[in-house]
């Protein structure tokens, strides 16, 4: 058995979440690995939605001044592993892809736990 790191509750070994504060259970080095691998499939999933959204504004040329430009911000962002501002991501999720948007969003959410 092991303990939360939060609140002091005695957990199980496999434990994920402390059931006693709710507080993700400090993570060993292999499955840092993993989520870092994780983290890489989502930044690509992010990059195809806002690709489909340039192409699906594509028709109108007025919303493409913005969301290229856009995308190609996130994609030097994801490049240069710098983080990118909430209101960025709220901007992406109302002009250029509402998927991408949620993703960026969550994207760094375990950063605050």
């Amino acid at each position: 058995m092991k303990y939360c790191s939060h609140c002091g509750k005695e957990i199980v070994d496999e434990a994920v979440v402390c059931p006693g504060c709710g507080c993700r259970v400090d993570s060993t080095a292999s499955n840092g690995v993993i989520e870092e691998e994780d983290k890489k499939v989502f930044k690509l999933i992010i990059k195809i939605f806002m690709i489909i959204g340039c192409i699906a504004t594509g028709w109108s040329l007025i919303p493409l001044l913005w969301t290229i430009p856009m995308t190609v911000h996130v994609f030097k962002k994801f490049e240069r592993n710098e983080p990118i501002g909430v209101g960025f991501k709220i901007c992406t999720l109302l002009f250029v892809s509402l998927v991408a948007g949620i993703m960026l969003l969550c994207l760094d959410l375990d950063k605050d736990l």
